[in-house]
């Protein structure tokens, strides 16, 4: 039931009350960082934004279900989030003189200007608040926390129980890197075309650090975290949507096909499932043909770089009805030219594994040896997981047992220990691990 503006009524049912109130709710859930974003641009200012968009809100309960709802919602909210805002710093200036100059600018530009409300414009906010919040010159700790906190609305509590972090160490690294936008000057803005390819892998960068995390916690009890990986690609989506080049095609094609294999990754008591022992029944369909999609339109740009190469990788895996079908040659290809994009020790364990698949454990285990003797990943368990694998398909009992050892001491992830716990134990029985 809408009224128009300011004719009210002399009897508002509870009825009424609770279904806009319900609006509200939903209108919160799916909208209030759009509404933050562009307060962001137009006050200039994290925190007074976030309470001006909490005022707004409020306002909102409040009034609503007196005068009705308005024709644009989140256009009113914007304004009612100015006014707020410019209330809120008048009050406050004579503890802190700033706000008095930030609340004349501020006003000045609302009496010189009306909000005119576009939905592309509302987009670029985000955009920008995005490529803040990722900017290169916050620490890298930092940029994951003030995305998740400003972009996707996390508390600061679930930022820290997704990443096993204590909530002050979070709320820390949050207040320092609104500190560093204030105190930097750092602009509110996009990046040039000029900057844009820098400031893009850092957005990235940025998103596929979520993704990881929730996908292969580093450390805990559980495996993998829904909630965290699903942000990620929620934020994929959104820099599809705000901007569509190649790579951003090729991370959000790349973590949909990852997200595809979730629930075949674990057992219903939580233990780690290997990619090639993983019921490809449970495999998610369409997260497998929506990456496979991506995948071909960024290969088709011929602008793509690594994320779409892994994700050109992980759709090889996808199409393989099992894992003796799985195209090796092709997938070893794949690598050859990811390590000349991307030369990393990662890629290259990757690729010795894809190596010994197509020819051999032996030529994969040269492969691995060769990386740990330049002294490259010897921390990491999974180069010592791998090679105590290709040592046991090899007959090499007593070196598997020692680098499954090794692996064991640098892996803090509860699944992944009783996987290694297992794979020692069937070892010291004589049993076969195949």
């Amino acid at each position: 039931m809408k009224r128009a503006s300011g004719e009210e009524s002399p009897f508002v049912s509870e009825e009424i009350i609770r279904q806009i109130r319900g609006t509200v709710g939903e209108i919160h859930r799916s909208d209030s960082r759009r509404v933050f974003a562009t307060l962001i641009r137009l006050i200039g200012d994290f925190d007074l934004a976030e309470e001006a968009v909490q005022d707004a809100f409020a306002a909102a309960l409040e009034q609503w279900p007196r005068d009705g709802i308005p024709a644009n919602p989140r256009a009113w909210l914007v304004t009612t989030g100015r006014f707020k805002a410019i209330d809120a710093m008048r009050r406050r200036t004579r503890f802190d003189a700033s706000l008095a100059a930030l609340a004349e600018r501020v006003e000045a530009d609302t009496q010189a200007t009306a909000i005119v409300w576009e939905e592309e414009g509302v987009e670029d906010d985000r955009l920008r608040l995005i490529f803040t919040c990722c900017h290169p010159a916050l620490a890298p700790d930092a940029r994951a926390a003030l995305t998740l906190r400003e972009v996707c609305g996390l508390t600061t509590e679930e930022i820290a129980r997704a990443f096993l972090t204590a909530p002050t160490t979070v709320a820390q690294r949050i207040v320092r890197a609104k500190a560093k936008i204030r105190d930097a000057k750092i602009p509110y803005q996009g990046p040039s075309p000029e900057d844009l390819p820098e400031r893009l892998d850092v957005v990235l960068h940025v998103i596929y650090l979520v993704f990881n995390e929730g996908y292969s916690a580093s450390s805990g009890e559980s495996l993998t975290r829904a909630d965290l990986s699903g942000e990620a690609i929620r934020l994929a989506r959104l820099i599809k949507d705000l901007l569509p080049e190649p790579e951003v095609l090729g991370l959000l094609a790349l973590m949909l096909l990852h997200e595809s294999r979730r629930a075949a990754r674990t057992s219903e008591q939580g233990d780690l499932i290997l990619l090639e022992d993983q019921d490809r029944s449970l495999w998610d369909k369409e997260c497998i043909a929506e990456g496979g999609a991506l995948v071909e339109q960024a290969l088709m740009s011929r602008r793509f770089g690594p994320y779409t190469l892994q994700a050109a990788i992980s759709a090889v895996h996808a199409e393989a009805r099992s894992a003796a079908e799985t195209d090796w040659v092709q997938i070893v290809a794949l690598y050859d030219i990811l390590a000349r994009v991307t030369p990393s020790p990662i890629i290259d364990l990757n690729r010795a594994v894809a190596v010994a698949m197509r020819s051999g454990p032996e030529a994969g285990l040269a492969l691995i040896d060769a990386i740990l003797e330049r002294g490259d990943l010897d921390d990491y368990y999974l180069a010592h997981s791998a090679r105590a694998e290709l040592c046991r398909r090899l007959g090499r009992t007593a070196d598997a047992r020692g680098a499954y050892e090794r692996a064991l001491k640098l892996t803090q992830q509860g699944p992944e220990r009783r996987f290694l716990e297992e794979k020692l134990r069937l070892l010291s029985e004589g049993e076969s691990l195949v």
